[in-house]
């Protein structure tokens, strides 16, 4: 197959769509990590809401047994990329090409330390839109990612039909 034949897809049918006893348990879910994550951040005053929070409650709750759900890939995951976007930032430079650099460098280093998480790719931008400091490490992106996976855990376990997590380490 040429490479502009692939563009053409491989014609495979659409996945059925989820039940709306499916949708509802899922949106239930959402709703409380994000209840979670507004709830502690207002009650301590410190900023917990990350914006790739909403596609890892996404990867959480919707695709919970996937390997980009699993615990150690959320919490390692955002970590990793965060820490990765913190070291450009601050050790090489502040501009645009360091931006990019960390950022896959970012993502070399989750799928090199098996962790990969998608939503987490996008932390290295958040820490340079914002320009985080040190802290920011822990305080939202690790807090964060430990609170997420801790109402994932409870409760898609509550569905008979679900199990989580698939594995820890």
């Amino acid at each position: 197959m040429s490479y502009f034949q692939k563009f053409k897809g491989l014609s495979a049918p659409l996945p059925p769509p989820p039940s709306l006893r499916q949708v509802g348990f899922v949106w239930l879910g959402a709703f409380l990590a994000a209840v979670a994550i507004g709830f502690l951040a207002h009650f301590t005053k410190q900023p917990l809401v990350l914006g790739s929070f909403g596609a890892s409650i996404f990867v959480l709750f919707i695709l919970p047994d996937t390997p980009f759900a699993q615990p150690r890939n959320v919490i390692g995951g955002h970590f990793i990329s965060t820490l990765v976007g913190l070291v450009f930032l601050h050790l090489i430079s502040p501009d645009w090409w360091s931006m990019a650099l960390s950022l896959a460098t970012a993502l070399s280093l989750m799928q090199l330390l098996s962790v990969p998480h998608p939503p987490a790719g996008s932390n290295p931008f958040i820490v340079f839109l914002v320009g985080a400091n040190w802290e920011f490490l822990f305080m939202p992106t690790l807090a964060g990612a430990i609170l997420l996976v801790l109402v994932a855990l409870f409760y898609n376990n509550i569905s008979k039909d679900r199990s989580f997590p698939k594995y820890w380490i």
